[in-house]
């Protein structure tokens, strides 16, 4: 069932989402070589709740976790450890945050000191799918249109699209309906209507699009072992343009200092 979300409910999400983006530009603070994923979880964990709310990945069916911290070649829902930041890493950072009864969802990928060219572009290239998609998000449109434009440009520039995992609506709930695919066509799919909440998230690989489920039962990772970025904002669909109720603006200003 879809829940389509009152003006008053989509401004709970959008406070949560606040201290979400506020969360994301701690972490980008701090991301550095020497650094492990468990320093960062920590660090996410104790601001989130310092700020009133609470990390929505917490123990969500049974992820042990405040961040999901996927590296290189994970895709997504790696577990926070030991693993130590090195140079030419790239890392998703995927984080939730549940503030006054509602849910928001964002992620973004960070390269650690120098990365090769071929992964500077993956890394733009899944931004702009995203925003692809978020072009996309407006009322009228069908859901394929949001997919169909993410899988299109992220293709055109020789990546590969995840299939196994999409994105979601998302609410009084992390994960509600629809999911969103990050592949479809054009003019398929539910039609798009005011109050809908999605997380809307590309997972690209540099090589093939398959992935495998580690022993862990949560992390996935690329079957060629080739790296994946990973972008999401959450959005609701309005006439016109889609409004962006979470926000990369602080992990930009952290990278910029």
């Amino acid at each position: 069932m879809i829940f389509y979300k009152t003006e008053e409910e989509i401004e709970l999400i959008r406070q949560g989402a606040l201290i979400l983006g506020k969360a994301h530009g701690e972490i980008a603070s701090i991301i550095k070589e020497g650094i492990t994923t468990a320093e960062l979880d920590k660090r996410a964990e104790e601001f989130i709740k310092d700020h009133g709310a609470q990390p929505s990945f917490l123990n969500y069916n049974g992820f042990p976790y405040s961040l999901c911290i996927s590296p290189n070649a994970v895709v997504v829902h790696g577990f926070p450890g030991k693993h130590q930041l090195r140079d030419g890493d790239i890392i998703s950072v995927d984080a939730g945050v549940f503030y006054k009864g509602f849910h928001s969802d964002s992620a973004y990928t960070h390269a650690v000191g120098n990365v090769s060219e071929e992964v500077k572009k993956l890394l733009e290239v899944t931004k702009e799918s995203l925003q692809k998609g978020i072009d996309k998000a407006i009322v009228g449109n069908r859901l394929g249109d949001i997919s169909h434009a993410i899988q299109q440009h992220a293709e055109a520039n020789g990546f590969s699209v995840v299939r196994e995992l999409v994105g979601h609506g998302v609410g009084r709930n992390l994960h509600e309906a629809p999911e969103v695919p990050n592949y479809g066509k054009k003019g398929q799919g539910i039609k798009l209507q005011e109050g809908l909440v999605l997380a809307i998230e590309p997972m690209v690989n540099l090589g093939t699009r398959n992935v495998v489920q580690e022993e862990d039962g949560w992390t996935i990772r690329t079957r060629d072992k080739k790296p994946s970025a990973h972008f999401e904002h959450t959005v609701v669909i309005r006439k016109g343009k889609a409004e962006v109720l979470t926000t990369f603006d602080y992990i930009e200003k952290a990278k910029n200092l």
